[in-house]
Order: structure tokens, then C-alpha cells, then sequence
């Protein structure tokens, strides 16, 4: 393990409306205010949208198992932004429902809010963390620069 101590920035609350797209809008503002590092959690519905619910057998490289939902599902999760090469770098990991089934997995793509979804963004000071592309794996990891 490896870790980075920094102090809490600023706090920004969200507000999406029906239609957005999640991870674009997230994208957007981070770029706006120059969010360099965060947490970030949110609740409301998405209406439609694509996951990777883990590899497809657990080896590395790793092949994600990528599905496709749609017809609105409650949803909440949990992510965190950082800096890469080409701007900010969102991961979100999310649970949703509908009547009796769940999934969980990473949201990808252009995953869409149904009706709202609120969000709270925990700007992170003073860490010095990047994300890029781990060669041996292949996925965009967090790098920290230890103290």
C-alpha cells in the first residue's frame, strides 16, 4: 500500500438535470474549476447508461465484462477525480435498482440522469496523485507521490 495526507479544499454540491450526462457534466466542472484531486458521492436515477461489472475472468490484463442498462434505475456510488495527461480523470463506481434487481459496477460511457441526481464533490489539497495508463494492466490507475 501506498498513501499521500492532504487537507480537505473546497466542497461543491451538484444539482443534474434530466437528461444530463453524468461522468460529461462531472468532466465539465472539473475542468471549469480546475479540480485537480477529489472524492465525490452521489444519489438520484440514472434513465439509461453502460458498466463494467468486473473482468470476465479474473487475470491480468483484465477483460471487462461491460453491460448496458436502460428504463431508469434509482442509483448512488462513489467516485474519485484526478489529473491525467489529457484532463481530468473521473472514477465512479455505483449501485442501482429497479423493482427487484441490482447491479453494481463502474459507470462508463454516456450514462444519463432520469429526472435528478445530486452530487457532493470533496476538492483534496495538497495530495500529489496523478492517474495514467498502467502498462502492465492496462487500466488508468491512481500513481501517489509519497511523503
Amino acid at each position: 500500500m501506498h498513501y499521500t495526507q492532504g487537507s480537505l479544499g473546497r466542497i461543491f454540491l451538484l444539482k443534474f438535470e434530466h437528461n444530463d450526462i453524468l461522468l460529461e457534466e462531472l468532466h465539465s466542472l472539473a475542468r471549469k474549476e480546475k479540480i485537480m484531486a477529489a472524492a465525490l458521492i452521489f444519489i438520484g436515477a440514472l434513465k439509461r447508461g453502460d458498466l463494467v461489472t468486473g473482468p470476465k475472468k479474473p487475470v491480468i490484463p483484465p477483460q471487462p465484462n461491460k453491460i448496458r442498462f436502460r428504463n431508469g434505475w434509482e442509483a448512488m456510488g462513489m467516485g474519485t477525480i484526478f489529473t491525467g495527461k489529457s484532463g481530468p480523470q473521473i472514477h465512479i463506481h455505483g449501485s442501482m435498482g429497479k423493482k427487484n434487481k441490482v447491479l453494481t459496477g463502474c459507470v462508463r460511457g454516456r450514462s444519463q440522469v432520469f429526472l435528478v441526481m445530486e452530487a457532493v464533490i470533496f476538492e483534496l489539497k495538497n495530495v500529489k496523485a496523478s492517474k495514467s495508463i498502467d502498462p502492465r494492466t492496462g487500466l488508468n490507475l491512481l500513481n501517489l507521490a509519497t511523503q
